[in-house]
């Protein structure tokens, strides 16, 4: 039986721990020429913080630095920077900052035919280091397939400083992995989807690094940080092996992006992905109690009241996440929860009262 073909991109360096900011200027060096064109893209604050500093550094080692700054990971967003970037025609792209940083210079390299450089400030989600752009401000989820960062810089010092909600949030998204890898092998068992063990085995291992860590991640610092982002950086891996981001984002992130639409986005990320984890971990059977504890124990919102929406919009979530991407097969089935199964699924869990 002959194998479909199956490309594997992945990082050519990952540089993770205390000051490795530092070794930026060396990085692109060694990827591109001095004299060479680098546009940074960066948030505001990031900006402030940091982003001056580096552009300046790289700057005083010869490049030609351009600093671009954005607010949003939206669609029209995106391809402003995207024309903007044509006429300046980088030969390299640095994404300095959080998620909607480095999706837009991920999309605008991609888009370039040009590498890009990721260098998280915060450990908020893998879309830090994974293949794909999630851009917003279509009316639905547009998950673009793109190409994994040349490199990622990883400054656990840096990143420590960001709020602490951030490091909890990007916990909270690796714990969705239980469930995702999950979905995928019901998909190939009742759908022939293809299925990877590798990849579905080295996300499997970026949660249980979580679970097997909460004393540490809960108190934050350098160490919390190095275990969160290198647990990100292991489950964004595993969507390059996979090709897709089925062995990280399932029912869990379905049933968050549909709360992003009810309730426009309420809170972060991970913790609605945690949330929905443990719902969706009591669909499949799984020991969802564990999972629930954990995510308390990490101090992430078990409750609707604690993530800061109505009881009402956890049930609308449940009932319409299906059909947030009807061509991915999960445990929530083609047809989706009913009003009363998604009411008793929050009630039994604890998530609504």
């Amino acid at each position: 039986m002959s194998l479909s073909k199956h490309y594997i991109e992945l990082p050519k360096k990952v540089v993770v721990g205390s000051g490795v900011i530092r070794e930026l200027g060396s990085i692109v060096k060694e990827l591109t020429s001095t004299n060479s064109k680098v546009l940074i893209i960066t948030g505001p604050n990031v900006k402030f913080l940091i982003g001056e500093k580096v552009a300046n550094e790289l700057s005083s080692e010869g490049f030609n630095v351009d600093l671009v700054v954005v607010r949003d990971s939206k669609v029209d967003t995106a391809n402003d920077v995207l024309d903007d970037s044509k006429s300046k025609a980088p030969r390299i792209i640095i994404g300095l900052g959080g998620g909607k940083a480095i999706d837009v210079a991920k999309y605008a390299a991609v888009n370039l035919g040009i590498d890009f450089i990721s260098v998280p400030t915060a450990a908020s989600h893998d879309g830090v280091a994974s293949p794909f752009v999630s851009l917003r401000g279509t009316g639905r989820i547009t998950s673009v397939k793109a190409k994994p960062p040349i490199a990622i810089i990883a400054d656990v010092d840096l990143i420590s400083r960001a709020p602490k909600r951030l490091l909890l949030a990007g916990a909270g998204d690796l714990i969705g992995k239980f469930t995702a890898v999950l979905d995928w092998r019901l998909a190939h068992r009742l759908k022939g989807e293809y299925y990877g063990e590798y990849a579905a085995s080295l996300s499997l291992l970026s949660a249980k690094h979580i679970l097997s860590f909460s004393d540490v991640i809960s108190r934050g610092g350098p160490e919390a940080a190095r275990i969160v982002i290198e647990g990100l950086i292991s489950s964004s891996t595993a969507m390059c092996i996979a090709g897709s981001t089925r062995p990280a984002s399932g029912s869990e992130h379905l049933f968050s992006h549909a709360l992003d639409l009810i309730a426009n986005y309420p809170a972060l990320h991970g913790e609605q992905v945690a949330l929905g984890t443990i719902m969706m971990a009591y669909l499949h059977g799984r020991k969802w109690r564990r999972i629930k504890y954990i995510v308390k124990k990490l101090g992430l919102p078990t409750t609707a009241k604690e993530l800061g929406v109505k009881d009402v919009d956890i049930i609308k979530a449940l009932t319409i996440a299906h059909k947030i991407r009807p061509e991915r097969y999960t445990i929530l089935g083609e047809s989706g929860l009913t009003w009363e199964a998604a009411e008793r699924l929050a009630r039994v869990t604890g998530v609504i009262d």
